[in-house]
């Protein structure tokens, strides 16, 4: 077991143990995004509808953040966008706990997105050049590693603040932010390329433009739908677990931080077994189809044991697809436009950012919740059907 331990981690470079430090810092202060409907609905009295609002309006945030951010990262170099969209965001978290006002939120909502977002390619393309082609896909999930370990503890905290005094997670959240941008400042800058990833599976347009991919496009379409069918269950989640299952904010807190830790606990050494022995797509395929059962549970109980199977389901599917989906993202990019495709990819998230707290609320509010775990269970059926069909057709 130590041995599997140390071949699961060993061989990877100490700039991407570095950012895997900062993406603990940043993630364990995750507390507003799992709690934000319910502080609406509940603290401020929101309307579903209006809470809707204020969620997509951090999607919007997020889809101008992450094309800035790749813009960016390709002009002026991953360091300068990761710094100042971590401290400028946790700044951005301590003001608005201060801001009540439903408009006032819609346009904080945006801005903190959009800033926080922005670190996100910059952050794929410097694992990229921390790494090399044998250490990348372990090099991601590290960082995945880090952010699940933090993603444990943020929630589960999130939950004893919430039943105190709900501001309390802004300020928790920004500072981690602020946190962690300083730790980049401090022991970031200076640090020097590892070696380029060398793109072998595909090759990209002649004129390099990631919007002339067209099977990395059909792969963002199908990254969007699956991202989609997960994420609901951070963001409406909550809510269905303290309006339907009446949990109080602890339980929540406690399903949520499962979620993280199954995933720090049990990735690495997972994708040290599969890598390479299986097609990726084919991985994301299987991954996309373990997000329906979760919902499937939502429809006949609200037993607190087998939510917990819920969350496990949802788990292994984040778990087989999404290491390989960031992989598989930068393996068709080339150094020079590594911020295009990696903004794209943030982007199909940021694109559920947007849909998934439209598409909840308003389904909600108009038929109920069961009518929403019907469409989600939809969506990742097409998403599963979708990876396994572009991955036979690259076999």
């Amino acid at each position: 077991m130590v041995s599997l331990f140390r071949n699961a981690f060993g061989g990877l470079s100490r700039q991407v143990w570095l950012l895997a430090i900062v993406m603990f810092i940043n993630r364990s202060g995750t507390m507003v995004i799992a709690f934000l409907t319910v502080y609406l609905t509940q603290n401020l009295h929101f309307s579903v509808q209006e809470a809707g609002i204020v969620m997509t309006l951090f999607g919007v945030g997020s889809i101008f953040g992450t094309w800035m951010g790749g813009k960016l990262t390709d002009k002026i170099g991953y360091y300068p966008v990761q710094f100042w969209s971590l401290f400028l965001g946790g700044i951005m978290f301590i003001v608005m706990v201060h801001t009540h006002n439903f408009y006032f939120l819609c346009i904080y909502a945006f801005l903190l997105s959009a800033f926080g977002e922005a670190y996100r390619p910059a952050n794929s393309a410097s694992i990229a050049d921390f790494s090399t082609p044998e250490t990348f896909t372990r090099s991601v999930s590290l960082i995945r590693l880090a952010i699940n370990v933090g993603w444990s503890i943020g929630p589960a905290i999130g939950g004893f603040l919430a039943a105190r005094d709900y501001d309390l997670l802004f300020w928790a959240d920004g500072l981690t932010n602020v946190g962690a941008g300083i730790f980049v400042w401090i022991f970031l800058r200076s640090t020097k390329k590892v070696k380029e990833v060398v793109t072998t599976e595909v090759v990209i347009d002649k004129k390099d433009s990631a919007l002339r991919d067209r099977t990395y496009m059909i792969f963002i379409v199908l990254a969007s739908l699956y991202a989609i069918a997960f994420s609901q269950l951070f963001t409406i989640g909550p809510l269905f677990y303290k309006q339907a299952c009446q949990l109080t904010e602890v339980q929540i807190g406690y399903l949520l931080g499962l979620n993280g830790l199954v995933v720090a606990l049990f990735e690495m050494i997972f994708i040290y077994k599969i890598e390479g022995r299986f097609k990726r797509l084919w991985l994301i395929s299987f991954g996309a189809f373990l997000v329906i059962p979760n919902y499937i549970i939502f429809l006949f109980t609200h037993n607190y044991l087998w939510l917990i199977v819920g969350i496990l389901f949802a788990t292994f599917s984040e778990m087989f697809a999404m290491p390989f989906m960031n992989a598989f993202s930068i393996e068709r990019a080339k150094p020079h436009n590594r911020g295009q495709y990696s903004a794209l990819y943030a982007m199909s998230w940021s694109i559920a950012q947007i849909s998934a707290p439209l598409i909840g609320t308003q389904t909600i509010a108009m038929f109920g919740f069961d009518a929403l775990w019907y469409i989600l269970g939809a969506l990742g059926l097409v998403a599963t059907l979708g990876f396994g069909a572009l991955g036979k057709k690259l076999a």
